[in-house]
């Protein structure tokens, strides 16, 4: 399956096309210009899902507790998730912080791009998943707002 981005960067206009990821090999298209791109390997492979970080903690998950935030009620929450893979290089809310829908929440480099992500719903950040620093894959949950 194909994802397909657009970004304006300094004025500059780039349409993105992911295409297959085969180990850490992905085929990236760039304005029609094909490219094979090396993703660094993790050290350690581990299993990300969200971790409860306390209110007033800051923006790094708590170690030491594997025990998933509280979904609350029955809808739960909806988490953020990485549109590709990535660096997260800043985190722009924190446990308990009130969003709204489009509000820069995280921000992920990818292809020595700066991503703003938003928020896709209004509501109250419950989990912080990653850190700064941190590498995520396509899909990997990122926040999750109630």
């Amino acid at each position: 399956m194909k994802k397909e981005y657009k970004y304006t960067i300094n004025g500059n206009k780039y349409e993105v096309a992911i295409g297959e990821i085969v180990d850490n090999i992905a085929t990236l298209t760039v304005n029609g210009e094909e490219f094979k791109v090396e993703m660094e390997k993790e050290e350690k492979k581990t299993q990300h899902r969200p971790l409860p970080v306390r209110e007033g903690s800051g923006n790094t998950a708590e170690t030491g507790n594997d025990t998933p935030p509280s979904q609350g009620g029955t809808g739960g929450g909806s988490p953020l998730k990485s549109p590709l893979p990535g660096v997260i290089t800043d985190i722009l809310v924190e446990v308990g912080q009130e969003v709204q829908a489009g509000d820069n929440v995280i921000v992920l480099e990818a292809m020595k791009m700066a991503n703003n992500l938003q928020a896709e719903k209004s509501g109250k950040v419950t989990a912080i998943c990653v850190k700064i620093g941190q590498s995520v894959m396509e899909d990997e949950t990122l926040v999750v707002i109630e």
